[in-house]
């Protein structure tokens, strides 16, 4: 693991994993490299097969700064450093996967100029790119409410992945209501590289992964077995990206 600096010099982790074809991997939210692409062994999956695993953590995950500066959250911070970590590595002929925050911020960054040979959008249907205030509002009520919550809480998952992974409350508060943008909708459009929209059996948490596939471009669609945190863990979810990038 090494870190690079955002422009506004908070520090972000990058982990690394393999020799070969770039492939830059964007974890969820309060999740991190380790726990999305390293631990079920999707990151060593690609390594083996010829792909270099590029996985960042998110600024206030993992091994990232977590600074409360509100200064520090403006509107697509996550979108900056996406396009920062490509500018500073060089990448030019790379791929590009995303799972739930990590999704949504690659379609943000494609949009906004990267230009990935291969698109992997997971967990994510189409509504969760547009309503993201409505989306964000049960994780700000739940670290409102941290110290409150207690079992048998719809949050009280959210509240314990949330404190497993280390993550500070203050940060994550900014993060969620200052640093994420919706995206619009007219603007899939412009993703025109091959892109598979990856989605759990019992996934639904960001709406309909079907009409995602069917607003962008050139799309395909897989099932893997899981439902939004679970599809994780699954084997499949590796072999379904190894697939769709070979």
């Amino acid at each position: 693991m090494n870190h690079i600096t955002a422009p506004d010099c908070t520090s972000i982790a990058l982990h690394r994993m393999g020799e070969g074809r770039p492939v830059l991997m964007l974890h969820g939210l309060f999740s991190s490299a380790q726990m999305n692409w390293i631990k079920y062994g999707h990151a060593p999956l690609l390594a083996e097969n010829g792909f270099e695993c590029i996985m960042p953590d998110w600024r206030v995950h993992g091994d990232s700064e977590a600074p409360t500066d509100p200064a520090l959250y403006e509107p697509g911070v996550l979108v900056r450093d996406a396009l920062h970590i490509v500018e500073t590595l060089g990448l030019t002929d790379y791929d590009l996967v995303g799972f739930s925050l990590g999704a949504r911020t690659a379609t943000s960054a494609v949009i906004a100029g990267l230009q990935p040979r291969r698109l992997v959008l997971g967990g994510m249907g189409i509504e969760g790119l547009s309503n993201w205030e409505q989306r964000s509002a049960f994780f700000v009520d739940m670290i409102d409410r941290f110290d409150e919550i207690e079992r048998g809480d719809p949050a009280f998952l959210a509240k314990s992945f949330m404190k497993a992974q280390g993550i500070d409350r203050e940060a994550a508060r900014l993060l969620l209501t200052r640093g994420v943008e919706d995206i619009a909708l007219a603007d899939l459009s412009r993703i025109t590289m091959p892109t598979l929209v990856l989605i759990g059996d019992e996934d639904r948490d960001n709406g309909s992964p079907e009409k995602l596939r069917d607003a962008l471009p050139d799309a395909e669609m897989a099932v893997v077995p899981g439902n939004h945190m679970g599809s994780v863990t699954k084997k499949d979810m590796g072999r379904a990206i190894l697939d769709f990038l070979s």
